[in-house]
């Protein structure tokens, strides 16, 4: 079963054919990178204008890449939740009428999900549930009881900005590049991780147990620098290392909390922050429990994942109606402190 997978959440424009929900035939992402650069940050109307134009061209090339015509399509799997209201728009609306014209099943998934799904692609083992999720990216920080494809539980999320947020803050703020995530982990490599002690948040306690945040850390770092140096002199780079070690350090403390509580010895990494080097490097020493990352292609967002996770609906005979829409925010995800 060959399923169609579109993807256009945030600002990469991506598609894929995935086939019985493991064998990749392709896997097509066009990036807007070079377009947000000089804003140094999404645009969302740039994003959602860009899709318009793209998406045609972005489908047209993963079909072809995986030798097919659309008539050889066995159902059409798109992103319709949580994202950009704009740029979900363009690949559901994209994804109906495909599905329409060649009267073939319409799959409209989430998001979170699919990140999650996405080593399984690659794995020759199926991964068993229950196992912990790991979702973290620009727009979420999520640990997670992950029973099924389709069914977690949120166990620690972030009260206000996600990790990869405060990576692009705070690169923003020291111009160290776009986008922020890539350009702090690049730069770490030569700092001095130690060269600033930078805090981390006070949540242990209660329903905040697992939970993360990241408001504190950004404001340390750019409005508090001094009050945390402790080299005499400093450089970008060191800036640059003691955020991210920080950065990753609370998302660890609070993983690990989970892992203790759970007894869950198997974590799966999903999301853009997956990526990054020292979080991989960090969890790479722990022997007592066993953290999956997916390949760096499939870490951001891509056609693939949402693909495989399509045909998982499918198989179970579950598909989605033309009247479904798109959901900027998925309750859950993101918690907001009680005031």
């Amino acid at each position: 079963m060959k399923i169609l997978g579109i993807e256009t959440s945030c600002d990469e424009c991506a598609s894929a054919v995935v086939e019985n929900g493991k064998n990749i035939l392709s896997n097509v992402v066009a990036t807007q990178i070079p377009f947000h650069a000089i804003y140094e940050g999404i645009v969302p109307e740039i994003a959602s204008r860009m899709h318009t134009d793209w998406i045609y061209g972005v489908v047209k090339e993963a079909l072809e890449k995986a030798n097919l015509s659309p008539n050889e399509i066995d159902g059409v799997a798109v992103t319709s939740q949580p994202g950009m209201l704009g740029s979900l728009l363009v690949g559901l609306s994209f994804a109906k009428a495909f599905a329409w014209s060649q009267k073939i099943p319409f799959i409209a998934v989430d998001h979170i999900f699919a990140h999650l799904y996405a080593v399984q692609l690659t794995e020759t083992t199926p991964i068993e549930y229950p196992f912990l999720g790991l979702l973290v990216s620009g727009g979420h920080s999520i640990i997670c009881k992950v029973d099924a494809f389709d069914t977690i539980t949120i166990l620690g999320t972030t009260i206000d900005d996600a990790a990869g947020e405060a990576f692009d803050k705070v690169s923003k703020h020291y111009g160290f590049g776009y986008p922020g995530g890539l350009a702090i982990d690049k730069l770490s490599q030569k700092g001095d991780s130690s060269a600033f002690n930078f805090p981390m948040p006070n949540l242990y306690k209660g329903e905040h147990r697992y939970d993360l945040s990241y408001s504190g850390l950004k404001n340390a770092v750019i409005n508090q620098l001094e009050q945390f140096r402790i080299k005499e002199e400093t450089l970008p780079e060191d800036i640059a290392a003691s955020f991210q070690k920080t950065a990753i350090e609370i998302l660890l403390r609070s993983l690990f909390r989970v892992i203790e509580d759970t007894n869950l010895t198997t974590v799966v990494a999903g999301g853009g922050v997956a990526a990054n080097s020292y979080l991989r490097s960090r969890l790479a020493e722990k022997k007592h429990f066993n953290c999956i990352f997916p390949p760096l292609s499939l870490c951001g967002d891509n056609g693939a994942m949402i693909a495989g996770l399509g045909y998982q609906y499918l198989k179970r005979n579950e598909v989605s109606s033309f009247n479904a829409l798109a959901s900027s925010r998925v309750k859950g995800f993101k918690k907001y402190v009680k005031k």
